[in-house]
């Protein structure tokens, strides 16, 4: 799945830690999503748009072919 929490994250100045603490998870997965080696839960989802204020579908798109 493609993301582009990297740039939300820059636009909202914001580190990789820091959004994971806001979340509820560690670095390493903020990391792992950013680089799409890991499709969060839709809890962490929900999470992560409602800290962007926006809608997952937003952050998150399928895989274009």
């Amino acid at each position: 799945m493609e993301n582009d929490l990297t740039v939300r994250r820059a636009e909202a100045d914001v580190t990789q830690k820091q959004l994971a603490d806001a979340v509820g998870v560690s670095r390493q997965t903020i990391n792992a999503i950013e680089r799409g080696r890991y499709d969060p839960s839709l809890e962490l989802a929900f999470a992560l748009a409602s800290f962007f204020d926006c809608s997952i579908e937003a952050i998150f798109q399928p895989e274009s072919e």
